[in-house]
């Protein structure tokens, strides 16, 4: 048969047999526990550190198999490979937090009809989308003494949710005409917590507590949990879309949950890790914090975390290499999501350049926006060299950009991961409705990620 010189992006689900198909919802399956429980970054990197831990991953970093969490928000974890340290590591790196409401530091307040709490939003969300939905609350709160209390209500079947009221259209003409930035205010997102007022008692009716509300809500903080008010500042708390990940359609393909972006390059590079033969490179993960806002702070990539791990982890594996040699010869992978082409917005996109659900992973060769700003651009040797890998295992793999030019754009943590010097590339399965409250994947990638980063730790790709 005559080769063709074209080039067409592979269908996941073509080639995809009875046994495969089983395999892949078997994953989908697992994977919606995953995310169903694991809602923020902390909740994330527990479960990360338990599984690592349960295939024998310990914080002695002369063990062949090590992990380093860092304050419950980032880990690492690494395995010996068959080649020497000097040679670099294999290198997935992914985020662990997402878009969300966070409580402010002083968050009750008491308003006509109900007790309410202020709220932050993290990263870039869509305001409205966080109106007239039930949200549960997950986080900590340190008491008084000293003691801290993992908090998530509104997930458990009787537990009560919160949410946030929307203006009913009735009154909403002028709301109506507005541009979204402007009908949808910040210092509004606020969310409902309580109804009821403590009661006067016995005594006169002006004996009764100013916020009459809010005290009954305290008072409940109190006897149920412990907390008052002043626990309340030093607190994480936040509010996130209450109920479990779900399948989607009546062929059950797709999946459906909050946080996809970028738990599901978690959770298949942990998977894919886990699953892998050690033939190469030592390998290795990195799950960092604060991406969706810059990446900043101890527990971001652009903190030194990464930087101290490999340090620590060259000293006790190959004494006698420098880290920075280490660095220079690492492959990584930043392992991040990619905007699905929208069927119902397709102009936004340019599609000869868009992911496509169920085409595999999806390759960016570089990030940024309008003319490259802010980009980091794979070299086009390991791009290649990757391409080679996937087409002699028939993973399916794309390559796209993020919409339009001039009209797209975003960034990921391979720059952080190029100003060591390493090869970087992109490379996530395409998302659909992108930072919302419910994102949409494709079980077909989801399978087919876990084997590309499979292959690439097992692989010893030379350039």
């Amino acid at each position: 048969m005559e080769k063709t010189l074209a080039y067409k992006p592979q269908n996941a689900w073509e080639n995809a047999d009875a046994k495969t198909r089983k395999e892949m919802e078997a994953l989908a399956v697992r994977y919606m526990d995953f995310l169903t429980h694991c809602k923020t970054e902390r909740e994330t990197v527990e479960y990360v550190r338990q599984r690592l831990a349960e295939h024998g991953y310990t914080e002695d970093f002369t063990a062949d198999r090590v992990m380093r969490p860092m304050r419950g928000k980032a880990i690492f974890a690494a395995r010996r490979g068959t080649l020497p340290l000097k040679q670099g590591l294999a290198l997935i790196a992914a985020h662990t937090d997402t878009p969300r409401l966070d409580f402010k530091q002083r968050p009750l307040i008491e308003q006509p009809g109900g007790a309410q709490a202020k709220t932050h939003y993290y990263g870039g969300i869509r305001k409205y989308q966080w109106l007239a939905r039930p949200l549960a609350l997950h986080g900590v709160v340190v008491r008084g003494d000293g003691s801290v209390l993992e908090v998530t209500i509104g997930e458990k079947a009787g537990e009560p949710v919160f949410c946030i009221a929307d203006l009913l259209p009735h009154l909403a003409q002028k709301q109506a005409a507005q541009t979204v930035s402007d009908a949808f205010e910040a210092e509004k997102l606020n969310i409902i917590l309580g109804h009821s007022p403590k009661a006067a008692g016995k005594g006169k009716k002006e004996d009764a507590p100013k916020e009459a509300i809010k005290t009954q809500l305290l008072e409940i903080l109190n006897k149920k949990y412990g907390i008052t008010e002043e626990d309340l500042i030093t607190a994480e708390l936040q509010a996130v879309p209450a109920g479990p990940a779900r399948f989607v359609g009546f062929d059950k393909a797709l999946v459906g949950g909050y946080g996809q972006d970028d738990r599901i390059c978690v959770f298949t590079a942990l998977e894919a890790l886990l699953e892998a033969e050690a033939t190469g490179r030592s390998m290795a993960v990195i799950f960092w914090d604060k991406e969706e806002i810059g990446s900043d702070g101890a527990t971001g990539a652009a903190s030194r975390f990464l930087q101290y791990c490999v340090e620590d982890l060259t000293r006790a594996w190959a004494p006698d290499v420098l880290a920075s040699r280490v660095f220079m010869e690492t492959r990584a992978l930043s392992a991040d999501v990619q905007a699905a082409l929208d069927p119902d917005f397709q102009e936004v996109h340019e599609k000869q350049n868009a992911a496509q659900m169920g085409y595999g992973p999806c390759f960016s060769k570089f990030t940024g926006s309008r003319g490259k700003y802010g980009a980091s651009e794979a070299d086009a040797e390991f791009f290649g060299a990757l391409r080679n890998l996937y087409n002699s295992k028939s993973i399916p793999w794309q390559a796209a950009e993020l919409g339009r030019v001039d009209h797209g754009g975003g960034g990921t943590v391979a720059l952080f991961l190029a100003a060591y010097g390493m090869h970087v590339i992109d490379l996530g399965p395409a998302v659909l409705s992108m930072h919302s409250p419910f994102e949409l994947a494709s079980c077909a990638d989801l399978h087919a990620t876990v084997r590309a980063y499979r292959a690439f730790l097992e692989s010893d790709i030379q350039i």
